[in-house]
């Protein structure tokens, strides 16, 4: 009901509002540091709050009053609304304001007690029929909710809004036309999309079931984790669940996208046009989200994974946030990939890569599986067999990998090279190439090291199970210390020697006469015995071709080391020589005793006359000439 005198509407001097009546005002009411200059009767015929205080600070409603409206939800704007709705001015409901005027009708308790039809009806009225039937309209007024949250969980704004997404969500949306009834008119009866009317002949895609990741992704970060919870006590699946929180961090972490190769960002769909994205704290998404994730396995989880605990590095999110990720991350190394893992070194650490965090994901994966830390019997082919070994040896090559790509970090120390190839057990690698390549890689970046550190390091390496190529670059291997190629050339013998008893054993069984004639299933079983014994054959082969390069690499060193004793003796005669007195003698002009017929020179004894005994004699005979001209 108004005051007398009709009021066409308000206007605004400063901070100051008026409205367009005959009357004077005898109420001024403070909103936000906005005063509203106004009337208490049409206020108070409207507002039970109002009333309650005019009321309270000075019994009959005389003379002008001023009021201070503390935490007015929607603040100055929406109050005008209320405003005007209390001088029987129209008012409009949208989904941007209906929250908020249901909050500030609530406030002033603008309830049927203070008149019929009056605006907390009208509100409630239009948010039941109008917002929680339409996905675009309950999603924008969500986001309305983010400053008035207490209030809107009294009136249980929020979450009949979220229950109302999350039976959307499960619902198949082809039926109700959702996300369908965000065309509106632009669909035609035919399907197609139609701009003012004339249909352009594009087809609405078919809905998939992640069509809502965008629009949700418009959430606050508190509202899209209710919305997760929501969605998740109805039994959304996991997979979709993942998959939004997935998308919602790619759109506000801008460091996670470049990890996420193959994942480009979803279309925008027509109602995520008129939405505004939320304002996200970095930090406090990532550890809410971690919280949330469901326990799922994939490559793309992993690298997913993998990114966040490389953004969590960065923002310095808590210690059990860090520790969950590494934790997830580990249980699935298996399906890491070599780049995921390069996280670089944020911290004031020397090294260029987070070497620490790897080496939890290791041990995080290790005991994740109780089968994988028995040590098995190296007789036995269990750990071929058993279901841990698959995962168990792709682990072990990628860590080898990883080695081998931050061994050429200059800071990077020998212990932690040894901490990381330990952190398997020793089954988890058929053969140590991939361990012996990263080595070799560390001594080269590192060429300073001592001997005794390089055989510290060495010790990591099995050479049992080097492959040949591995064993030959190795023993021509100069970083290598001396004690180490030993190591190499004798296990490498011991293989070729290994590899030609069983080539001689296979010539020897097949060297055995044929078996009798059997019967057609016996003949059968030859058969097969046969193609094996073939194939075998072909093998040997193979390694009589290794054998004999081994065996030409084996004679070229012995003749090289033959050749080096030859002139170690030249270099010891020749020492010799030059100290004995006959040569001081000749060189200082001295002559010498003849001497007697037992101190001849030695002569090799021989039964007749041969060309050595011949020159011998010749030479003795020269000798005394020349020793009695003296």
């Amino acid at each position: 009901m108004a005051p007398a005198g009709k009021v066409t509407g308000f206007y605004r001097e400063g901070n100051d509002w008026f409205c367009n009546a005959s009357l004077v005002s005898d109420l001024t009411l403070v909103v936000d540091g906005v005063n509203f200059h106004l009337h208490k009767f049409p206020l108070i015929s409207r507002c039970g709050r109002i009333d309650k205080i005019l009321e309270a600070a000075q019994g009959p409603h005389e003379g002008a009053s001023l009021t201070t409206l503390e935490d007015f939800p929607g603040g100055s704007d929406i109050f005008l609304v209320t405003v005007k709705f209390c001088y029987g001015i129209r008012v409009e409901f949208t989904p941007r304001n209906i929250v908020m005027i249901y909050c500030a009708a609530d406030y002033l308790e603008m309830t049927e007690d203070y008149g019929e039809d009056n605006l907390l009806l009208k509100a409630e009225a239009y948010f039941r029929k109008n917002i929680l039937r339409s996905w675009k309209d309950c999603i924008l007024a969500l986001q309305s909710c983010d400053s008035v949250i207490p209030r809107a969980d009294k009136l249980e704004i929020t979450s009949k809004c979220l229950h109302a997404l999350s039976v959307m969500v499960c619902t198949d949306p082809s039926l109700f036309g959702w996300p369908m009834l965000m065309y509106g008119s632009l669909q035609s009866p035919g399907g197609s999309i139609l701009w003012n009317g004339i249909n352009t002949g594009a087809k609405i895609q078919t809905i998939e079931s992640d069509w809502w990741f965008e629009d949700i992704s418009y959430l606050s970060v508190p509202l899209f984790q209710r919305l997760i919870h929501t969605m998740e006590a109805r039994g959304i699946r996991h997979e979709n669940l993942a998959g939004a929180m997935m998308y919602y961090c790619r759109k506000y972490l801008p460091g996670l996208g470049r990890w996420q190769s193959g994942q480009s960002g979803k279309t925008r769909t027509v109602a995520s046009f008129s939405m505004t994205p939320a304002a996200v704290d970095q930090k406090v998404l990532l550890e809410s989200v971690v919280k949330q994730l469901p326990e799922l396995k994939g490559k793309s989880f992993c690298r997913f994974l993998l990114g966040l605990l490389r953004v969590a590095l960065i923002l310095g999110v808590n210690h059990t946030c860090q520790d969950s990720l590494e934790r997830r991350t580990g249980m699935q190394l298996d399906l890491a990939s070599l780049d995921g893992l390069l996280i670089p070194s944020y911290s004031d650490s020397d090294t260029l890569y987070n070497t620490d965090s790897v080496e939890r994901m290791i041990h995080h994966f290790v005991s994740s599986d109780p089968g994988i830390t028995a040590t098995p019997d190296p007789s036995s082919i269990e750990i071929v067999t058993s279901p841990s070994s698959g995962p168990l040896r792709r682990v072990a090559k990628l860590i080898d990998s990883y080695i081998a790509e931050v061994a050429s970090d200059v800071n990077l120390k020998p212990r932690k090279v040894r901490s990381l190839a330990e952190a398997l057990p020793e089954s988890s690698r058929s053969l140590h190439d991939g361990l012996y390549r990263a080595v070799d890689i560390y001594f080269k970046a590192h060429p300073w090291l001592s001997e005794k550190e390089k055989e510290q390091l060495c010790n990591i390496i099995d050479y049992q199970k080097l492959s040949i190529d591995a064993c030959a670059h190795a023993s021509q291997n100069e970083r290598l210390p001396l004690r180490v190629v030993l190591q190499v050339l004798f296990f490498e013998q011991l293989q070729l020697r290994t590899a030609l008893a069983g080539c001689l054993n296979v010539v020897d069984t097949e060297s055995v006469p044929a078996a009798p004639v059997a019967g057609p299933s016996d003949v059968a079983g030859q058969i097969v015995q046969r193609d094996g014994w073939v194939t075998v054959v072909r093998e040997n082969q193979g390694l009589k071709v290794d054998l004999e390069r081994m065996k030409s690499r084996v004679g070229e060193l012995e003749e090289e080391f033959s050749k080096i004793k030859q002139e170690m003796r030249k270099v010891t005669k020749s020492h010799s020589y030059l100290s004995s007195p006959r040569f001081l003698a000749r060189r200082i002009g001295c002559k010498l005793l003849t001497q007697s017929s037992d101190t001849q020179p030695d002569v090799i004894e021989s039964t007749g006359p041969t060309p050595r005994s011949s020159v011998e004699q010749s030479r003795n005979s020269r000798h005394r000439k020349s020793s009695s001209l003296f």
